[in-house]
């Protein structure tokens, strides 16, 4: 063994390129909208491309306010013809057969998400596409049992459902909203987003391939525009919608004009809160993951880091190091940690609010890794000497930034991560559970992580409080909101 492999840092150390093939996806040159059990001809199309890339993947068609009246007629006829007074131990055959069919199909679904969304394939492999399948199966077993989901005994669906996910977990959203709808007896009009319709397409043929009745789930992909048309119509009972929100508060108006029933799940600014007796080496992993994860393309990320003042230097130097290690580059490589940023519009957006943490005095400390020609691309980024007033310590980056910020006392670290409009996710790292637990008491927040982050499972709901939305997914609480108790 040489002596430069000895001394050198572990970020050092080069790994052979793993990538996985992109011919897995088997991806069409055009698609049509799932409407009624099949697909319609393409028309209006756009392109889907490869944000590492910039080349067109895929042709989407764009939905009109035509299309989308067709997709809720057609969800409306399942309902009241087949879906809402089938029985819930036929309804659950359906929803495991999906199950199934996402596993067996699951290496063809993490390179379709890799491709179209930019997250490192071990991240789609491991993560997205496990969970969704994990999805269909828990509400499968809560189909025939509704009446004792604490409901009262005779829980009744809402009806037709209309759905509006976003592009960071496209699939994984896509399992959240429609396998309790489907469990509870609603039939779905889902809509993803314009940037990442592929998983939502090949999904569709899973459908197909589960031969689920026509109707029960419809498929209209395009922008905002079709987004507001499936919002808007009065055949719509139900709004499940997980964005930004600015988007959210335009949805609740809508909804509260036409009464009709509304979740949401918004956005968020997460604190993670390390006390000086947690144990660093998991800490710094848990940060990593808390903000790095999905090249923080998720709302709940831990973007704001609040470290005890004791230990703010050694918890940065380890941290700076640690995201030296971190491998940037081709999404579809096996050892790459941080993959490309959705679209050029996101990478604009989170350089701008960057830029803006440097001229507002804060230090800004990138990973020194070299980032591809080709696509969208942005370092991992820490920034220290954060101020409550600062722009990236208040608005919602959604990229691989984190700011740092510094307390003396657990109330100072409340204080401080209560200092937001947001309510969705936070964290708290410490060895004392009594600590833990008070600090969580008092954080303002949907979801409180002790000792890791960015963990998520079928059986615990997940939502926010204040400007990150209402409602919960997940768990038999996520069977709520579409049943009418």
């Amino acid at each position: 063994m040489s002596d430069s492999f000895l001394t050198s840092p572990l970020g050092a150390l080069e790994y052979a390129p793993a990538p996985e093939s992109a011919s897995l996806a088997r991806l069409r040159d055009s698609y049509g909208l799932f409407i009624d059990g099949s697909f319609t001809e393409p028309h209006s199309v756009s392109d889907t491309v490869n944000p590492a890339t910039g080349e067109r993947l895929a042709l989407y068609t764009r939905a009109s306010s035509e299309d989308v009246d067709a997709a809720v007629r057609s969800a409306r006829r399942a309902y009241e013809m087949v879906w809402r007074d089938m029985p819930g131990s036929e309804r659950a055959k359906y929803l495991y057969r999906i199950a199934r069919l996402i596993q067996e199909r699951s290496r063809e679904l993490a390179v379709v998400e890799t491709l179209d969304n930019g997250k490192p394939i071990r991240e789609t492999r491991d993560v997205d596409i496990p969970l969704a399948a994990a999805h269909f199966f828990y509400y499968a077993g809560w189909a025939d049992k509704l009446g004792y989901a604490g409901f009262g005994p005779a829980p009744r669906p809402l009806g037709v459902a209309g759905q509006v996910i976003p592009w960071n977990f496209p699939l994984l959203m896509a399992a959240w909203k429609l396998a309790p709808a489907l469990a509870a007896g609603n039939t779905c009009v889902l809509k993803p987003a314009e940037t990442t319709p592929l998983s939502a397409l090949v999904l569709a043929d899973i459908l197909r391939q589960a031969e689920l009745p026509p109707g029960v789930v419809n498929i209209v992909t395009g922008d905002g525009v079709t987004g507001a048309d499936l919002v808007s119509h009065p055949g719509v009972d139900k709004i499940a919608f997980t964005g930004s929100t600015e988007v959210g508060r335009i949805i609740q108006r809508v909804a509260a004009r036409a009464g009709r029933h509304l979740t949401l799940e918004l956005g968020g600014k997460g604190a993670n809160i390390v006390f000086e007796d947690a144990p660093l080496d998991e800490v710094i992993e848990g940060i990593i993951d808390g903000i790095f994860f999905n090249q923080g393309h998720v709302c709940c990320a831990g973007s704001r880091l609040l470290v005890e003042e004791s230990m703010a230097d050694e918890v940065l130097r380890r941290l700076r190091r640690r995201m030296d290690q971190l491998r940037v580059g081709d999404p579809l490589d096996k050892n790459t940690d941080v993959g490309a940023i959705n679209s050029a519009a996101q990478l604009a957006k989170i350089t701008e609010l960057t830029e803006a943490g440097e001229r507002e005095g804060a230090e800004r400390y990138s990973a020194s890794c070299v980032l591809p020609d080709r696509g969208y691309w942005f370092a991992p980024t820490v920034f220290s000497n954060v101020s409550q007033t600062h722009r990236i310590a208040r608005e919602e980056i959604f990229g691989p930034v984190l700011s740092v910020l510094t307390f003396r006392t657990p109330d100072e670290a409340v204080a401080k991560a209560n200092n937001t409009p947001y309510g969705l996710a936070c964290g708290v790292w410490s060895e004392k559970g009594s600590r833990t637990l008070w600090v969580a008491e008092r954080l303002k927040a949907g979801v409180v992580w002790a000792n890791t982050y960015n963990q998520f499972d079928p059986t615990s709901p997940f939502g926010g409080v204040r400007e990150s939305g209402f409602g919960r997914e997940g768990g038999r609480q996520g069977l709520e909101a579409y049943l009418d108790v």
